[in-house]
């Protein structure tokens, strides 16, 4: 009999390690410490077999002797044929064996149930609470820290006031916000043309409240099977539940809770009912769960969303100021070799550009000076020049949105929704 230690089924331990999925191996190293008397590492091994192939006669077979008892299933050898064998308790009154209960049915299907209810104590639990009783597994949604605060947002002032008034302040003062009966809960939904930093002011918001962040995009939630992005939205408000305070902050807005009336795969608008009951907090609580959203389409937004309690305040995130642009301009070009750049001029050619626009200006003129040196064979710095040849090849991205938008604010303007966005037509006198 082989020892459970030798160095061959040693040599076959690290064997599995490194091939995992190689079913015969397995087997075989569950057939050896079956054989050694380690019935529970037979087991292990070979319900890892059956875990990959299914169909293996052989990890069937051997399951059903490592589950047997341990004495039948050995592979040592029967007394002597002379020495008078001691009954046991597996034995008949008249001495005969009796026939132990095995985990396969009669017609030769594997008993699943009975393998699960036997192996349920040889497998601990990944993770256990304080009592050891088994928690669920991590969350499918990363929780992070924000890292940044508004200040660290270039200008943008008129947002920035916005968000303080209607989201920072009534969190920062607890006691006026329990004399006017201010729940820490809400939603807030920021929209604007693509590119102008929604997704950064979300991810300042939430470190300016000291919160926990969660980003969530349509790959996260949206799934093909039915049932299944209902029960993504579901887990991802109880991650944020489990982690107050937390902003969860829900990108693409238009693309998961899209107007019902405009879909016409039942699965959507099942979708849109789960997130509008999970704002709603109706079956949970969701003190201390704040949901800020982002899109380039409001109008496509259901309805439903906007109603108080859920997305009631919206703030519109156009493309950055003077300052913002500056700043913006500067940020990117950060670790870069650079001499003579005027940021604030660069600012003031570039009225109208959403911050893509200026990161992409910035590799622009980055490019220029690189093939530069590549042709002359010596390295320079990124200079104004570079700048001044890249703004006629990158020109404002938003204008198609600008479009749309002038649209809506001047034909479907219903209760004035999107009066702050017609304002900023006129100005530009573009409505």
């Amino acid at each position: 009999m082989p020892d459970a230690d030798s160095p061959l089924i040693a040599s076959l331990r690290a064997a599995v390690t490194a091939a995992p999925d190689d079913v015969p191996l397995r087997v075989h190293l569950a057939e050896l410490l079956l054989a050694a008397g380690d019935q529970q590492g037979a087991i292990e091994h070979a319900a890892a077999a059956l875990q990959r192939d299914p169909g293996s006669d052989q990890a069937r077979a051997l399951m059903t002797r490592a589950m047997a008892d341990p004495a039948s299933s050995s592979s040592a050898p029967s007394p002597a044929q002379g020495e008078p064998r001691q009954p046991t308790s597996g034995d008949t009154e008249d001495g005969t064996e009796a026939q132990t209960e095995q985990p396969s049915r009669q017609d030769g299907e594997f008993d699943w149930g009975r393998l699960e209810d036997e192996f349920r104590g040889v497998v601990q639990p990944m993770y256990v609470d304080e009592q050891g009783n088994e928690v669920p597994d991590v969350s499918a949604f990363e929780v992070e820290q924000a890292g940044i605060r508004l200040a660290d947002v270039g200008g943008l002032q008129d947002v920035k006031d916005r968000l303080e008034a209607s989201f920072l302040a009534p969190m920062r003062n607890p006691e006026l916000r329990k004399l006017y009966g201010k729940q820490l809960r809400g939603g807030l939904l920021l929209y604007g043309p693509p590119g102008c930093g929604k997704t950064f002011i979300a991810r300042a918001v939430a470190g300016e409240m000291g919160a926990q962040f969660i980003s969530v995009s349509i790959t996260d939630v949206l799934e093909m099977w039915i049932g299944s992005s209902e029960k993504n939205l579901h887990e991802l408000f109880e991650t944020a539940r489990r982690n107050t305070p937390c902003v969860v902050f829900l990108d693409e807005l238009d693309a998961i809770g899209q107007k019902r009336s405009h879909t016409r795969s039942s699965g959507m608008r099942t979708t849109v009912n789960q997130l509008l009951t999970e704002l709603d907090g109706v079956a949970n609580n969701n003190d201390g769960v704040f949901v800020l959203g982002a899109t380039n389409a409001p109008w496509d937004v259901d309805p439903a969303l906007r109603r108080p309690g859920r997305f009631d305040r919206v703030v519109l995130v156009l493309p950055p100021d003077e300052d913002a642009r500056e700043a913006i301009v500067k940020y990117h070009l950060r670790g870069r070799p650079i001499a003579g750049v005027d940021a604030r001029r660069i600012a003031k050619a570039t009225d109208g550009y959403s911050g893509a626009d200026l990161a992409h200006l910035c590799d622009t003129a980055a490019e220029r000076a690189l093939l530069d040196a590549v042709r002359s064979g010596e390295a320079r710095m990124v200079e104004m020049r570079d700048f001044d040849g890249a703004l006629p090849e990158v020109r404002p991205s938003i204008g198609p949105w600008l479009d749309v938008a002038k649209n809506v604010a001047l034909f479907a303007n219903e209760g004035g929704a999107y009066n702050e966005l017609l304002r900023y037509l006129k100005k530009r006198k573009l409505a």
